[in-house]
Order: C-alpha cells, then sequence, then structure tokens
C-alpha cells in the first residue's frame, strides 16, 4: 500500500493554486506548513482506506525542483464529466495540457482519462475506470 506521494516544486503559490483546483474536489484537504502543502482525505469513523496523501514541498537539498522522466502520479474521478470539468480547472489555474480527457485507444475500454502537468512540470493524470460510465466507443 501506498502512504503517501511526495512531488517538488520551487514555488509553492503557484503548486498551490494548481492542485487546490481539483484535489478538494476528489476529497483532499489541505494543511499549509513551513515544510510545504500536504493534501489529505480525512479519517473516517469506519476505518476505510484512504488514498495515499499528496505532499507538494521544495527539495531537501535545497537544489530546485525538477519533474521525474517517466514520472507520474494519477489520481482517480467518480465521472468522465469530473474528468473533463476538474482537467479544464487545473489548466485555468496553471497547468499545461498533456492529453486532453478522452478514451485511448491502447487502454481498457472504460478508461477516461486527462493528462496535465502542474506549474513544476510534474505530469499527472486525472482518470475514471468506472463501468457505470460508457466505454470507448470502438
Amino acid at each position: 500500500m501506498i502512504g503517501y506521494v511526495s512531488v517538488g516544486a520551487d514555488d509553492l503559490a503557484l503548486a498551490q493554486r494548481f492542485y487546490s483546483a481539483f484535489l478538494p474536489h476528489l476529497g483532499y484537504g489541505l494543511t499549509v506548513s513551513s515544510e510545504g502543502l500536504s493534501y489529505s482525505v480525512p479519517a473516517t469513523d469506519d476505518g476505510a482506506f484512504l488514498p495515499p496523501d499528496f505532499y507538494v514541498k521544495p527539495p531537501f537539498d535545497g537544489k530546485p525542483a525538477s519533474a521525474g522522466n517517466g514520472a507520474m502520479v494519477a489520481f482517480e474521478v467518480p465521472t468522465q464529466a469530473m474528468v473533463r470539468e476538474l482537467h479544464a480547472d487545473a489548466l485555468a489555474a496553471g497547468g499545461h495540457n498533456e492529453g486532453a480527457p478522452g478514451f485511448r485507444a491502447d487502454y481498457s475500454a472504460h478508461f477516461y482519462v486527462g493528462y496535465l502537468r502542474d506549474p513544476q512540470g510534474n505530469k499527472i493524470a486525472l482518470y475514471c475506470s468506472s463501468r457505470s460510465e460508457p466505454g470507448r466507443p470502438d
């Protein structure tokens, strides 16, 4: 099980604008500290499984942040419409388009995804794979 995911950022204000455009819609709350941004889904009394925390922080070594080549963080979204909405919101909040929301021929028939880069260049996917949503029209 993944406990948390962390990405680097040099400009935390830009990062906060970008990530706060969609993570709260997925149930994440934000805590800002001197160490950076911490997004987490609040625990419930029923002990339900929670997605990993997501941290955005300046690199510990003090060097500039850089995006990992081939690294990506994917966030599951409940509906295809919400993928489109959150992708657009993230673009408006300073993100860069890496692939418009839609189906991909090489992926499963129910995998609907949009790709972005945050202001630092970290690659982000917003996806829905719900079988209650329409599948790829082949």
